[in-house]
């Protein structure tokens, strides 16, 4: 049996860069845009159906984890981002702005960044999130 050391083997450097090199904000932008901010036919954690969900336009999409695949001859990058809202909360002049947690987007691209999948988690009573029953 031959017996890798991975720990410090050129593979992390190599996936390192690919993710480094990939510009997350224009992708998640795009996709937001493709989608026009709707969401349709989505159940939440409760497992109620909406026909639409809007989000605001103006929500910002923050990177916090970025993940490569491989099973057999299938590669692929997972990007995972947190969905925001500015709110300005005129009644605590000592924090005059902060954000709302909008939810978690999960988009899935081939080794071509091709879309494949998105998983959508949204805070279903934030007061920017738009809804249809």
């Amino acid at each position: 049996m031959t017996i890798i050391e991975l720990k410090n083997h050129p593979v992390w450097q190599d996936l390192t860069e690919v993710l480094e090199n990939l510009d997350a904000n224009s992708l998640v932008a795009e996709h937001l845009e493709l989608c026009d901010y709707k969401l349709c036919g989505y159940w939440d954690e409760q497992d109620e159906f909406y026909e639409e969900i809007i989000l605001p336009r103006s929500l910002s999409a923050d990177l916090v984890s970025s993940s490569i695949g491989v099973t057999g001859r299938k590669r692929w990058i997972k990007l995972k981002f947190v969905l925001q809202a500015e709110r300005v909360n005129s009644h605590d002049s000592s924090h005059p702005n902060s954000t709302q947690n909008l939810g978690e987007l999960t988009i899935v691209y081939d080794e071509n960044l091709q879309f494949v999948d998105e998983n959508w988690q949204i805070n279903i009573d934030s007061p920017f999130i738009g809804k249809e029953k």
